[in-house]
């Protein structure tokens, strides 16, 4: 990656290329020392040979409210294995050596990044060779958010925030404004954790975050990816006829638990899941 770009342009650039390529983007997530600490980067180097644009890495944390089953388990095998936000950094910088072309989204829960130092957490994920930041239980209008937004904005990372069906037209233009890269959009009102089909009104979701974004014309593109509940290459061409964005968490981390070598099957899947985000037709962001 360029060092004179901040974290918003690495990411803005992985969905320029997919848009480029006719696609949305795939964002994997993985959780930072799931299912071990040998593994773990493993998967994620891989999942990165299988398509992946960027990455969301999960930080684990014992009380994980927007987490379904899933990733709460492996939150807790995570931290069972050992893994601290300090182990979290260092294991970021071993893949940013990997793979240096890659934008990786940081995701963790308020109270670890309070517990290390807001700024220090910062300024060490920025060093560690992160691009940027989700924090789903912080709203854009608390106080945190402000510092976090202005601690991010001064080192180089994004700030990214969460949007669901339910946000309302204030907590949407707070959400976009403050957001840089792309917005997390929540599918469903509730937890992560695969699902058979995806909302009906989904579409209508996406397009009324994107005439907001449109609304504001912020100077760099800010881009919409969708998550919660992606589980099949079915789901995934879904989502990539309506959002920038791809993100799948659960089912590759439900099958990276799997056997005694779970790499090839992970690999696999993610490969079907980022073919299948190919099947979209061009939609410019706003």
């Amino acid at each position: 990656m360029n060092p004179n770009h901040t974290g918003a342009d690495n990411i803005r650039a992985a969905f320029a290329q997919a848009q480029a390529e006719g696609r949305a983007a795939f964002m994997p997530y993985q959780m930072l020392g799931h299912p071990t600490l040998d593994a773990s980067p493993q998967i994620i180097q891989a999942l990165a040979e299988s398509g992946a644009d960027l990455f969301e890495l999960g930080l684990p944390f014992s009380d994980p409210l927007a987490d379904g089953p899933v990733i709460q388990a492996a939150g807790q095998r995570a931290l069972d294995n050992g893994v601290t936000v300090e182990r979290c950094l260092a294991m970021v910088s071993e893949l940013r050596a990997a793979l240096p072309q890659i934008p990786f989204c940081l995701m963790g829960y308020i109270n670890p990044l309070l517990a290390y130092g807001l700024a220090r957490f910062v300024v060490d994920a920025a060093a560690a060779g992160a691009d940027g930041l989700i924090v789903p239980d912080l709203p854009p209008d608390e106080p945190e958010a402000e510092e976090l937004i202005a601690l991010c904005r001064q080192h180089g990372l994004a700030s990214v925030f969460l949007l669901a069906p339910t946000s309302t037209a204030h907590r949407i233009e707070l959400g976009v404004a403050r957001s840089q890269g792309f917005v997390y959009l929540v599918s469903v009102a509730g937890i992560t954790g695969a699902r058979e089909r995806l909302p009906d009104d989904l579409a209508a979701f996406v397009q009324r975050v994107r005439r907001e974004v449109q609304r504001q014309s912020p100077a760099a593109p800010l881009y919409l990816a969708v998550g919660f509940g992606i589980s099949t290459p079915a789901l995934s061409a879904q989502v990539a006829r309506i959002a920038d964005g791809v993100i799948v968490g659960s089912a590759l981390v439900k099958l990276a638990e799997q056997g005694d070598d779970p790499v090839p099957t992970v690999a696999g899947f993610a490969a079907e899941l980022a073919r299948a985000a190919r099947h979209r037709p061009g939609v410019s962001p706003g």
